[in-house]
């Protein structure tokens, strides 16, 4: 299957122009027949709020807000699964940092993640995630989510991973430089795929790194984004060596866990 990330530059606080921007984007993935693309962390509302109340007039609920519905009919249109980021509000007026993750049959709507590990200044606008980690069933694949920030926890992607995930999707909006290393390491410890959709762009003093990439079970950068264009990038991938668990004929990462000298 051929999946991919998107790269680009939100414009804090313009929910309309963020979603016009992207459905370009998105229309130019399914051109390359991608199957399964991640867009950035908050990819509708930009990210370096000065206050609560930003947040709060522009955060949507899920599903029935509008870049869910958005997300929703590209998603249907051009026959894809899309994971992106975006501000949540629930029913009580929580604010959460959240992806949704929406597919091209039936209702479209598949589920949401928020967001575990809040980073630096998202503790004063954004409640920690309340979900869990899940793994989405999605037919051709299956695809965890974590957000940003969260990789920096093992703990996060090894979660996903042993829920059975395939792919993890990754939406960023990374500011410092150690995620595009890490990340093939990650996907190596749990021999799984990853795709890290980072923005680029400065927003009031704050820069982001882009770098947005693909990589492989193998540690492989199988592709990587520019500093600071805007791009669409697709690869095709084997989704069936993310289920080789095997290093050698002795070692299955799995198995060979010892969970009694891990807790602390």
């Amino acid at each position: 299957m051929k999946v991919g990330f998107i790269q680009m530059e939100p414009k804090l606080l313009d929910l309309n122009a963020n979603l016009s921007k992207a459905e370009r984007f998105i229309k130019e993935a399914a051109k390359k027949e991608a199957k399964l693309i991640v867009l950035p962390e908050l990819f509708d509302t930009g990210y370096n709020f000065e206050s609560k109340e930003e947040v709060e007039e522009i955060a949507q609920q899920i599903p029935d807000g509008e870049t869910t519905l958005f997300l929703m009919e590209q998603a249907r249109e051009h026959e894809l699964f899309i994971v992106a980021g975006t501000a949540e509000k629930d029913e009580k007026g929580k604010l959460y940092n959240s992806a949704v993750i929406v597919g091209p049959i039936g209702s479209s709507y598949i589920g949401k993640y928020r967001k575990i590990h809040l980073f630096y200044r998202e503790k004063l606008f954004f409640e920690p995630g309340n979900l869990g980690f899940h793994v989405f069933n999605i037919g051709i694949a299956k695809v965890g989510v974590m957000i940003c920030f969260d990789w920096f926890f093992p703990e996060a992607m090894r979660t996903l991973a042993l829920k059975g995930a395939d792919i993890v999707a990754h939406p960023a909006n990374l500011v410092m430089p150690y995620a595009p290393r890490a990340m093939p390491i990650r996907s190596l410890e749990n021999r799984v795929f990853s795709i890290t959709a980072n923005r680029i762009g400065e927003e009031r003093g704050l820069r982001f790194i882009g770098m947005s990439q693909i990589n492989s079970p193998k540690a492989e950068i199988l592709l990587r984004a520019s500093e600071d264009k805007e791009e669409v990038g697709i690869v095709e991938i084997n989704v069936e060596e993310a289920r080789n668990k095997m290093l050698n004929e002795f070692n299955d990462i799995f198995k060979d866990r010892k969970r009694q000298y891990y807790e602390l």
